[in-house]
């Protein structure tokens, strides 16, 4: 029985043998298919949440939209005066209302319900591109009439970013925000590669008015997206004071908390010498590289791509850990990136390297962001939201300035080593003061729960939090 049990037993052994390795590749399949699943479900969690769908939706048309008018506008202002100078203008008039009503556009998106300043100012911004459009397709267009414009949409947009910044949070959540913040500055960078595109074609074809036209009619997407949101009625706190003491309050909070404070200084910092290199590229297009006008296309779509690529990377990161170190290496890279490039007089080589920088500059922005608002009491979120569109935003119309001045008397390559050493320095300076900043930021967090629950914390076995190291 024992022979027999033996030889049965070596009977099955080889069928056995011989079924292993399918079943072994049927496991290696169903892995990878699970593993692909998983990867997806990660990188797209925030749409999950019914809101932030419409949401997205929305912002795909319309940044597409908005894209397209930027560059119809800058070419229309350039057909009118073919001036450089009314260029730098219209970009000055569009951004300094920014700076200026950010905090009360903070102050304010604190005080009332953020989903109906957004709709209000969408609204706003969709009149005023059928104002330039009906303008400019019968011929009456001036160019005061273009700055005039761009300033009441830069005081639109005063109001509009704190908002929808802060409602990102309103809609997904904490624990998906890092998630949201990177697609939706996927969005946004893909926009800037599609839209300018499809502006050229139209401008070649039809005229600037007609891209106004559909920037214009882009904005239904975003409205129609906001109306069909069911948003639950916020109690929101009667502020003592004036919204003078409110915009107060913001700043004050800055200035208590280290960590969001090192953040803006870091993204100002960033924001005022690296982000103006957009403002050079002409110059390196056509009288570096002698690319011209197809030249310059490529190297801004280059930065585009590198974005979007590093925005699905960031939506990738599970939560918000070990950012405070992400921040560190996207500063320095960024800057590391701009001296490269400024070194460069091979063309194809400049395409490369603004892959990283723009890799770089989106990773280093939109994490800022989601630690500034994972550490922001929601009550206050407006406001710390408002200082941050003040430091990113609002710094880009003197960062050109400057970039500007200084390309004229040392050159547009100097100007980018200098703004790299600066983005270097201040990434390493940010760096050496984390861990004292992750310190802080644990105590932030560990305050912010025992006061109402906000924010949500990534808590470990020993109860400290580690959401900002």
């Amino acid at each position: 029985m024992n022979q027999r049990f033996k030889t049965a037993t070596s009977d099955e052994k080889p069928n056995s043998i011989e079924k292993t390795p399918e079943r072994s590749e049927n496991a290696k399949s169903r892995d990878s298919s699970a593993g692909f699943r998983s990867r997806l479900t990660l990188l797209l969690r925030a749409f999950r949440h019914r809101n932030y769908r419409f949401f997205f939706s929305g912002q795909v048309i319309s940044l597409t939209g908005t894209w397209m008018q930027t560059v119809a506008q800058s070419w229309l202002v350039y057909r009118l005066t073919g001036s450089s100078m009314a260029l730098g203008l219209v970009g000055f008039t569009s951004q300094i209302p920014i700076f200026l009503f950010a905090t009360i556009g903070g102050a304010v998106a604190d005080r009332y319900s953020r989903h109906r300043i957004i709709v209000a100012t969408q609204t706003i911004s969709m009149i005023l591109a059928f104002i330039l459009a009906g303008l400019t397709l019968s011929g009456r267009v001036q160019i005061w009439h273009v700055y005039v414009l761009a300033a009441l949409l830069g005081t639109v947009n005063a109001f509009d970013i704190p908002a929808r910044q802060a409602f990102v949070v309103d809609m997904v959540g904490r624990e998906d925000l890092i998630n949201a913040v990177a697609l939706n500055s996927s969005v946004f960078n893909s926009a800037r590669i599609i839209g300018p595109a499809i502006a050229g074609v139209l401008v070649a074809s039809l005229g600037e008015g007609w891209c106004f036209f559909a920037n214009a009619v882009s904005y239904i997407g975003v409205i129609t997206g906001l109306l069909m949101m069911e948003v639950q009625t916020q109690k929101h706190v009667q502020m003592a004071g004036s919204a003078l003491s409110g915009v107060v309050d913001g700043f004050g909070y800055v200035g208590r908390t280290r960590p969001v404070r090192a953040l803006l200084i870091l993204l100002g910092c960033v924001s005022l010498m690296g982000m103006p290199y957009a403002v050079l590229m002409p110059i390196f297009a056509d009288q570096i590289l002698h690319g011209g006008a197809r030249g310059l296309g490529l190297l801004m779509g280059a930065s585009g791509v590198g974005a979007v690529i590093g925005a699905i990377r960031l939506a990738m990161h599970p939560d918000a850990n070990d950012l405070g170190h992400v921040v560190t290496y996207a500063a320095m890279g960024f800057g590391a990136s701009l001296i490269l490039f400024s070194l460069s007089r091979s063309f194809w080589l400049s395409v490369a390297l603004l892959i990283p920088v723009g890799f770089c500059m989106i990773v280093e922005t939109a994490s800022s962001n989601t630690l500034i608002q994972t550490m922001t009491p929601g009550l206050l979120r407006g406001r710390v939201m408002a200082v941050h569109a003040m430091m990113f935003t609002g710094m880009a119309p003197f960062g050109a300035l400057l970039a500007g001045t200084l390309a004229h008397h040392l050159g547009a390559p100097v100007t980018l080593v200098i703004g790299g050493v600066v983005c270097i320095i201040a990434g390493a300076g940010f760096g050496l003061r984390l861990p004292p900043f992750r310190y802080d930021a644990d105590h932030v967090l560990i305050a912010l729960r025992r006061a109402g629950g906000n924010p949500a914390d990534e808590t470990t076995g020993d109860g400290s939090i580690h959401a900002a190291r």
